[in-house]
């Protein structure tokens, strides 16, 4: 079945030189060009990617993700001028699973557009297909595989798709230390080139979800110089 992505992109020559590569590629392709578009879009059918620009008109990129992250785990791979650390920081820290700062190349983007679809397949397939307990509990933290939710203390607590695999990841080997390079490579599935800030920020929001203290975890326990592990 043909892949269908929605591209939100304001810039006339971008949109219509990365619509054209999708479409060479074989994707079907949902176009936006502000944000209001985009969220009238987004709520119109189900996408298997949506691609993201930063700075769009009526409806700015961060708060469009943050819409689309209430409802929906679908990837979000943002594409924006805006590379600096802080702005790719913020953007995985409001639940996107990529970032690929302008200007990029067609092969890039294709290469990324494909791991982000494939990850997602993946863990569909895994999800549905696993001999795994439908429920994981660790202290008072309740992670539910079938709906994709995690309750704290008794509250509900959305994680973005990334947040929750992490702790699924941790949850599942509670006993095992995992390095920020192995999180990585079985969370994201790519090669780490010492992409640390991603881990850290991911970490950090968990923290912040699922800690009654982030300051002071008592779920996710860092093993200063090596990595993370579920508390004892």
């Amino acid at each position: 079945m043909q892949k269908r992505i929605l591209l939100v992109e304001d810039d006339h020559d971008i949109h219509q030189l990365i619509e054209s590569q999708l479409q060479q590629d074989h994707y079907h392709v949902d176009s936006a060009r502000d944000g209001e578009e985009a969220v009238a879009l987004f709520h119109s059918g189900k996408f298997d990617l949506i691609l993201l620009d930063l700075m769009l008109p009526k409806i700015n990129g961060m708060d469009l993700l943050r819409h689309f992250r209430e409802s929906s785990k679908v990837p979000v791979l943002i594409i924006s001028a805006k590379g600096s650390d802080l702005d790719k920081a913020m953007g995985l820290g409001f639940g996107a699973d990529d970032y690929i700062s302008k200007p990029f190349s067609m092969i890039e983007l294709t290469a990324r557009v494909q791991a982000a679809i494939r990850r997602a397949t993946l863990y569909a397939e895994t999800d549905s297909k696993s001999a795994e307990p439908p429920v994981i509990s660790f202290k008072d933290l309740i992670l539910d595989l079938h709906s994709f939710s995690v309750n704290v203390r008794g509250h509900h607590v959305p994680l973005t798709s990334k947040e929750f695999h992490i702790l699924k990841l941790l949850m599942t080997n509670h006993s095992r230390v995992f390095t920020k390079e192995q999180i990585y490579q079985f969370i994201w599935e790519d090669d780490y080139y010492g992409n640390e800030n991603v881990i850290n920020v991911h970490i950090r929001r968990l923290r912040e979800k699922i800690e009654e203290d982030p300051s002071t975890p008592q779920y996710i326990r860092t093993i200063w110089g090596i990595g993370y592990k579920m508390g004892d």
